[in-house]
């Protein structure tokens, strides 16, 4: 679990530093508390919907019992938030990545702004595919930008998986195409397409998606079998925002967070789970090539309510 502890240790400090300021000296739950909690589960980024949703829970529960001490609120939050995050899809099931593999190839489109780690997500995604001897290939459909290109040329040469790339500015959905297609005639288990890192609002970069998507059906008619949303967890509401908009935009199906070791934000794993019903099934909390981790609901929150590590600080 410590690669979890390491993820959530700032959002970790910063809540329970709120959450013990908005307890102290109580020992009866009054609507007082419950705002004063409210506050703290926003503060963390869990966005006002879905702090309304826990403290409605806390209060259905503190109905049967006003009094209680720090140690069982904060198990009552644990409980609270667990259960929020149990989404279809939710994984992973004994460890083991959550896709698919009957399909074959199993194709995912990476997809997110600039700067939030989609490259290097996909990078490290085909290097824990390739660990478990599967067979990928890459598409660079980010066609953009040539430093996009260059990395996960890298990450292909260090992962030993093929890559399949043309030149600056072809057609993003010609490179997503010969990329599947490839995929086939290698009888390749994986495709994994890392597209343009695209905004939110920007129409013609999102009409780029359906478009690659459906050059894609032509070689895999079900293709994409998975759309993956990166989010950087360091943006907070923002990240809302994306998830809002690319959802609206594609049929998103699963998420991965990263930089979550670097921020106080980690509420809004959470959030975004609970408003979206869209599961994580990856955090990004370091820079090295294990740091991509699956994402696992239970161990997510017994690290983020371990604090007896913070009563021996």
């Amino acid at each position: 679990m410590a690669l979890f502890d390491k993820g959530v240790e700032k959002t970790k400090r910063s809540f329970f530093e709120k959450l013990s300021r908005a307890v102290a000296g109580r020992s009866r739950v009054d609507d007082d508390l419950l705002d004063n909690i409210e506050e703290a589960l926003v503060e963390s980024d869990m966005g006002v919907d879905t702090a309304l949703k826990i403290i409605d829970g806390l209060e259905e529960r503190a109905e049967r019992d006003k009094y209680m001490s720090f140690d069982e609120l904060v198990g009552m939050l644990r409980e609270e938030i667990g259960g929020l995050l149990d989404v279809e899809g939710a994984g992973p099931v004994s460890g083991s990545l959550p896709f698919d593999f009957s399909k074959k190839p199993y194709v995912i489109l990476g997809v997110g702004v600039n700067g939030v780690g989609k490259t290097t997500t996909i990078g490290k995604l085909a290097a824990l595919m390739a660990r478990e001897g599967r067979k990928v290939v890459i598409g660079a459909a980010d066609t953009f930008r040539a430093a996009a290109v260059d990395q996960l040329a890298i990450w292909s040469e260090r992962a030993g998986v093929d890559i399949v790339k043309q030149q600056m500015g072809s057609d993003p959905a010609s490179v997503a195409f010969d990329t599947v297609k490839s995929a086939v005639a290698k009888d390749a288990d994986v495709v994994l397409i890392d597209t343009a890192g695209r905004l939110h609002n920007r129409v013609d970069l999102m009409n780029e998606l359906t478009k690659i998507k459906n050059v894609m059906k032509k070689v895999v008619p079900d293709a994409p079998h998975e759309v993956l949303l990166v989010l950087d967890g360091s943006t907070g509401q923002n990240a809302f925002q994306q998830a809002k908009e690319f959802s609206r935009a594609t049929n998103v199906s699963s998420l991965a967070v990263t930089k979550l070791d670097g921020s106080a934000k980690g509420g809004v794993v959470i959030g975004i789970v609970d408003q979206f019903r869209i599961p994580i099934k990856f955090i990004g909390i370091g820079e090295g090539v294990d740091d991509l981790k699956l994402f696992d609901k239970k161990e997510f929150v017994e690290s983020l309510f371990n604090i007896e590590d913070l009563k021996k600080q």
